[in-house]
């Protein structure tokens, strides 16, 4: 099916190929071990472990017998410029949280999402209580 505009105004986009010619293009590795090669992944990584260490977002303890442990995986992906050009390399640790079993593994979820009904509700008691807002 194709969807024109009435004023004919609609075409089809030309993305550019900024990379084929200006210079090497760099490819996200598929495992770790091609991606511990290059010393750029190399600092990529440990800043990644060194930011969850530093904000206590993961802690490493022995495996225990009662709990199921949880895999992980490497992502990595290349942040670049407008013009193409590599602004810096990323690698992020994923959790593989399709191996969990509620009840067993976690028996409470957490989702840090304000509702919108919730906002509404804080706005009209601020206003009803002439509370100051920022």
């Amino acid at each position: 099916m194709t969807i024109h505009s009435l004023t004919g105004s609609l075409k089809p986009k030309v993305l550019p190929s900024l990379l084929a010619t200006s210079f090497h293009v760099s490819r996200e590795p598929s495992c770790y071990s091609e991606a511990a090669k290059d010393p750029s992944r190399r600092d990529a990584m440990s800043a990644e472990y060194n930011a969850l260490i530093l904000n206590k977002t993961r802690i490493l303890v022995p495996p225990s017998p009662y709990y199921n442990l949880i895999g992980n995986k490497r992502v990595f992906k290349i942040k670049r410029k407008v013009d193409g050009q590599i602004e810096c390399y990323k690698a992020c640790l994923v959790a593989q949280c399709f191996s969990q079993q509620p009840r067993i593994d976690y028996d409470q979820m957490f989702a840090p999402v304000v509702k919108p009904c919730t906002i509404c509700l804080v706005l009209s008691l601020a206003l009803s209580q002439n509370w100051t807002m920022h």
